[in-house]
């Protein structure tokens, strides 16, 4: 196949974080993406899901509370729920945006699984947020059942949980297989659902896992032209936030590592992206990062926006 083959990963700004700002939200998404499978890319998406699966877990919650007949819902489960309903209406704006350009293609979502150590070191320093706050006794309940919780002076107390370091993605032949067939592949949304392996049998971990560093892993893994990171800003900054910030068009791995080194990155923003540029040029050494935002990715495609990191 010809195509240029890409894994583009969406932030938060792709989706919204309500119902119904993410109905408008992927209306927009679904514009942008477009754009790349007219451009001739083969897509493979992922996407983010912080405020989806927050939202779901809430909900479940509660629902415990209100009915005490219901199980409450683990993060494994809150994680595939949000896939679901995150690719739903991913799949479909971008179904109905290629339609209306005269593209006939399939867009499918799969549910994916990605493995994780049990002994990562991030589930013993769990550091993502989750969830409503809760009152002191909720928490102490929480921490019975062995969940980590965090206080907020004033506000309560909030569910913490681990973000490891993805192994394997489960479903990647699956994943493969449609994308060798041209079809547009939503696919780890939110990082995949933690699962950890015994003795063949998967299990969900209550953990969440860096969407960032499974869209690194996933564009490796298909061996993809490129890796597309869609963000908040325009292209990657030196000394952001700072009066001597500006901006960086053209970056080799060798430069992304030191600056990594040289903490040039902000953790929980622009570091997860560069950590996973790093991974994915370290395996496909002919390979192409390209991130910027979502207003400016037919602008960067051509080379005239956002920075792109090469070996």
């Amino acid at each position: 196949m010809s195509k240029k083959r890409a894994v583009v990963s969406l932030g938060h700004e792709a989706l919204g974080d309500t119902t119904g700002a993410q109905r408008d939200a992927v209306r927009v998404t679904a514009i942008a993406l477009a754009d790349l499978v007219e451009a001739d890319y083969q897509l493979t998406i992922t996407h983010s899901n912080g405020p989806q699966v927050s939202m779901i877990h809430k909900a479940m919650t509660q629902l415990r509370r209100v009915y005490i007949d219901y199980t409450p819902a683990p993060m494994c489960v809150c994680s595939a729920m949000s896939q679901g309903y995150v690719g739903y209406d991913i799949q479909n704006a971008l179904r109905s945006e290629l339609f209306s350009r005269g593209i006939s293609k399939p867009v499918s979502t799969i549910l994916t699984q990605v493995t994780v150590d049990p002994y990562d070191e991030a589930f013993y320093e769990p550091t993502k947020v989750i969830g409503r706050y809760m009152a002191k006794e909720d928490a102490e309940t929480e921490i019975k059942k062995g969940n980590y919780v965090r206080e907020y002076p004033g506000k309560g107390y909030r569910r913490v949980i681990a973000a490891p370091k993805p192994i394997d993605i489960v479903e990647i032949e699956a994943i493969r297989t449609l994308a060798d067939a041209d079809q547009v592949v939503i696919a780890c949304g939110g990082g995949g659902i933690p699962v950890i392996e015994q003795q063949h049998v998967l299990k969900g971990a209550s953990a969440v896992i860096e969407k960032d560093s499974i869209a690194g892993k996933l564009a490796a893994d298909l061996g993809c032209d490129e890796l597309i990171i869609l963000t908040g800003v325009d292209c990657v900054y030196r000394n952001y936030g700072t009066e001597e910030q500006s901006p960086i068009s053209v970056m080799t791995l060798e430069e992304a590592v030191e600056a990594v080194a040289g903490g040039e990155f902000e953790a929980g923003t622009m570091l997860p992206k560069i950590e996973a540029a790093i991974a994915y040029l370290s395996k496909v050494r002919a390979g192409k990062v390209l991130i910027t935002s979502m207003a400016k990715v037919k602008e960067a495609v051509r080379g005239r926006a956002g920075t792109v990191i090469t070996v």
